[in-house]
């Protein structure tokens, strides 16, 4: 079944092979597949085949500028899925994966290149390959993609740091309000633990009976806290995910948190509980009840 849509521009198409790329614009011409020997084939980004309506085997005109007559007939073969990068978020444009020599032809860019990827087979053929290419004339200078992955990412080690320092302030003061807070409610309790004194009860058990009970507290309410920000985490995911149309993870709970959340939780419920049982039990049953 053929269709004759002739739209205007879809919209930018970059490709990646350049990032110098002039925005490319696209007519749908027919959706019925074209022989491959008559017209070639592209890749377009999986957004835009969703937002113009484009699906898998339509004959689209690319060029360099609208109502281009002598545009070059292309067939979708692919549909490319946004990768989960971050530096690729903020970028809204779309994208296409062209023939090299369609390329060339489209952006009128020539044999010129910005830069490329080689594969080395090992440690020494990529110093080797690094010195040959470094030597080779002025002006070209080869990095090996370690190193160039640690330079584009700086930004987002500045952003990681920063979160860490957010993350380890909220966490002394969630600290401090939780050692208050034990020690306000154990020392609400002094008239129950005056009478257990006057029971005959010894201060130790008083003592172990209130650090155990502010520990399991203090483990239910970490637990607690680790269920809510896992349900927060994949409610953040599943807006910014949809808004951005990416598979990328904005936020997730690791189990490093977990267990620090747990047992920093649980070590302040139990010294918490322990100061102020021992501080209760030191004073006299009778003073305890006000007498």
């Amino acid at each position: 079944m053929t269709r004759a849509l002739v739209a205007a521009a879809l919209g930018a198409l970059w490709s990646l092979a350049s990032p110098s790329v002039r925005p490319l614009h696209a007519q749908v011409i027919d959706s019925a597949p074209t022989h491959p020997s008559v017209v070639r084939t592209v890749a377009l980004d999986a957004r835009l085949a969703s937002d113009a309506g484009l699906r898998l085997g339509d004959t689209v005109r690319i060029s360099a500028a609208p109502n281009d007559t002598a545009a070059e007939r292309v067939v979708i073969s692919a549909l490319l899925a946004r990768r989960a990068d971050p530096s690729e978020i903020a970028r809204s444009e779309y994208r296409a994966r062209l023939h090299l020599d369609q390329l060339q032809r489209l952006i009128g860019y020539g044999d010129r290149v910005d830069r490329f990827a080689i594969r080395s087979t090992g440690d020494s053929a990529r110093g080797s390959l690094l010195r040959t290419i470094n030597d080779a004339a002025f002006g070209f200078r080869a990095w090996p993609s370690a190193e160039i992955a640690v330079r584009t990412s700086r930004t987002f080690q500045v952003v990681r740091r920063f979160h860490r320092a957010i993350g380890v302030i909220t966490i002394v003061a969630s600290a401090a309000f939780l050692l208050c807070i034990l020690l306000l409610k154990i020392d609400e309790r002094r008239r129950d633990i005056a009478a257990l004194r006057m029971m005959g009860i010894s201060a130790r058990t008083i003592v172990r009976s209130v650090v155990l009970e502010a520990g399991i507290i203090a483990l239910l309410g970490s637990m607690s806290g680790v269920i809510f920000g896992i349900v927060m985490a994949r409610l953040v995911n599943w807006h910014f995910q949809g808004v951005h149309r990416t598979t990328l993870a904005f936020t997730f709970v690791t189990g490093e948190t977990v267990m620090l959340a747990c047992g920093l939780s649980v070590v302040l419920g139990v010294v918490a509980g322990w100061v102020a049982a021992r501080r209760l039990v030191t004073v006299p049953a009778l003073t305890l009840l006000g007498r």
